[in-house]
């Protein structure tokens, strides 16, 4: 079916009419309207319009209140009048409310458009090592990156994600020669089903071969010196040397996979582009940026310099596509990658979803790509930089020893903190212990989430679970439970169901949560403008919590007559369905039963 246009897009259109009525040289002018806690909406774009109408704003405001009436009940604007030095309060009727509502639920999308014109969106990110374990600050970069990936789906803009994992580089010289000369390690294992106990025997043999080739490259100036001869052959193509790094891969993906498949985390190989996806580009890279004069030699290496980036020195600080002695680094395969995005995959919108540290890199990288001729203007190239992990001292989140938390421990102990606030909800054993398991699992997996995405990307956190998994305050677990309190609500309706009756008058924790869930289309649209999941995490925790306060006032089932009972589990299943949809797109599931 087609979009529902929002009551506030309605009042929208209205108010700018009436403004352009009263000055007409203000056509079009926006009547920047804002939620209130003084009617349901204030419209403030009078005082900016009499400014330059050189207009008293009071007498402006009059004039686009007697070209916009009220409707009376059965329409959209219940009450409307002047405050202030000109602002205009309206109300809408609660009619609109319930009938607007009534639109979205006859629609599997809840009423939100698709995009207008959507694009093809190439999106960079969780990119973990391969031959390492991955650690918590491979979370945020996962995590928001699915969201976003979500929700521009959802908004109709087709997606290629693109997981740019480290697998090419000086120390697979070194892994590759150690498995050489040990061939004992490359002997096939017996595989299984379980995807999470093969990830784990495939980093345990990664982890013993990472640390037995180290303690050697360390120890032994010899292998040390056969290990860079290797990297010279997997860079030239050699066969059985690349037979063997590729079984490094493999084995990393099967663990990746189990880490993912934990994260709930969707991950196809086709995704997986890492460096070595971009080897045979390189030196083709490098040539047309020297040939079109972008690149200049500098002692040797070929490098990128720029006018406003110096060092403390103040002597220019380059971009390095080429080294002296012939190698390349990230700055060539990122620019590979630049190339290859947007000639090959047709991509409109380059998005990278890293860390803020690496905020310079990403800024030459793009400029370099548009002296080059890579990014045109028809292009939209953006670096989603976020904050850092923290513990509970406010420093980086780190083990007792000092190292990074392992993510797999990390979820494990999210999981089992989760598990037992279930379990405790359960108090009447209502759910099988596979049920306590199933939703340990997802409570504890959407807490670490949530608190990801809750979270402004330039900020950094601190990782508490207790906060987490809390049934209180600002959480997944929060919204969760009012999603599973509404299915509880709906088992016990019995032969009740949900109905609008628009002629019905709505409560004021009614036409709250109404408001509210009529704006979940600008909530998304918004997200999905600037990339930004924090405000579809906000909008959701908003709605819960109207819900809660919905829930303590409005008797549902208890209700005076059964048209209320159905208006209300008419409110109910929305408010479910919004909850649902929303933390879908935030890659959080939602129990039926906590």
């Amino acid at each position: 079916m087609a979009s529902v246009t929002s009551l506030s897009a309605s009042l929208q259109q209205r108010v700018s009419a009436a403004l352009a009525a009263a000055v007409p040289s203000a056509d079009g002018a926006d009547p920047l309207l804002r939620r209130s806690d003084r009617a349901d909406f204030q419209a403030n774009g009078v005082l900016g319009l009499a400014k330059k109408a050189k207009a008293n704003p009071r007498e402006l405001a009059a004039a686009v209140l007697a070209g916009l009436p009220a409707d009376g009940p059965d329409g959209l604007i219940g009450e409307i009048e002047v405050s202030g030095p000109g602002f205009l309060n309206i109300s809408v009727t609660d009619t609109a409310i319930t009938a607007n509502l009534a639109l979205r639920a006859v629609d599997d999308r809840l009423g939100v458009p698709l995009a207008q014109h959507p694009g093809t969106t190439v999106i960079d990110y969780a990119q973990p090592n391969v031959a390492k374990e991955m650690h918590v600050g491979h979370l945020r970069s996962s995590v928001i990156g699915d969201a976003i990936v979500r929700i521009l789906r959802f908004s109709g803009e087709t997606v290629i994600p693109r997981h740019h994992i480290g697998d090419w580089g000086t120390q697979f010289g070194m892994l590759v020669q150690y498995l050489m000369e040990h061939p004992d390690e490359l002997e096939s294992t017996q595989t299984t089903a379980d995807s999470a106990v093969a990830g784990e025997a495939s980093m345990s043999r990664l982890d013993r071969l990472y640390k037995s080739s180290r303690t050697l490259f360390d120890s032994d100036e010899e292998f040390k010196d056969r290990s860079r001869k290797r990297l010279v052959e997997l860079q030239s193509g050699d066969a059985e040397t690349l037979k063997i790094w590729q079984w490094l891969v493999d084995e990393s993906l099967i663990y990746f996979h189990s880490v993912y498949d934990k994260l709930d985390i969707a991950i196809q190989d086709a995704d997986i582009v890492g460096e070595s996806g971009y080897n045979d580009m390189l030196v083709e890279t490098s040539d047309l940026l020297e040939k079109s004069g972008v690149a200049v030699r500098s002692d040797g290496a070929l490098c990128v310099f720029f006018d406003d980036i110096k060092g403390k020195d103040g002597e220019p600080v380059p971009l390095i596509v080429r080294k002296s002695d012939g190698g390349f680094g990230y700055p060539a395969t990122d620019l590979s990658a630049v190339r290859d995005r947007t000639r090959n995959l047709h991509a409109t919108t380059l998005l990278y979803v890293v860390d803020a540290r690496q905020a310079l890199h990403f800024r030459m990288v793009f400029e370099t790509a548009r002296r080059a001729g890579w990014l045109t203007d028809e292009v939209t190239v953006k670096h989603i930089p976020f904050g850092t992990v923290l513990g509970k001292d406010g420093k980086p989140f780190k083990t007792r020893a000092g190292e990074s938390v392992k993510l797999e421990d990390l979820l494990d102990e999210a999981v089992e903190r989760a598990t037992a606030v279930v379990k405790e909800k359960d108090a009447k054993s209502e759910l099988s212990d596979a049920e306590v398991a199933e939703r340990g699992a997802e409570v504890g997996i959407g807490a670490v989430k949530y608190a990801d995405l809750s979270t402004s990307l330039g900020r950094d956190y601190v990782f508490d679970l207790d906060r987490m998994v809390s049934l209180n305050g600002d959480t997944s677990v929060y919204i969760q439970y009012a999603y599973a309190r509404i299915q509880s609500i709906i088992r016990r309706s019995g032969d009740a169901r949900p109905a609008a009756h628009p002629e019905l008058p709505l409560a004021p924790a009614e036409r709250a949560l109404g408001l509210l869930l009529d704006e979940f289309g600008e909530a998304l649209a918004s997200t999905a403008e600037t990339y930004e999941p924090h405000k579809l995490a906000a909008y959701l925790f908003s709605v819960a919590s109207a819900f809660a306060t919905f829930y303590e006032q409005c008797p549902v089932l208890k209700a005076d007559s059964p048209a209320v009972v159905e208006n209300r589990l008419f409110l109910c299943d929305v408010t479910a369905r919004t909850l649902r949809q929303g933390l879908t797109l935030l890659g959080i599931r939602t129990p039926e039963r906590l």
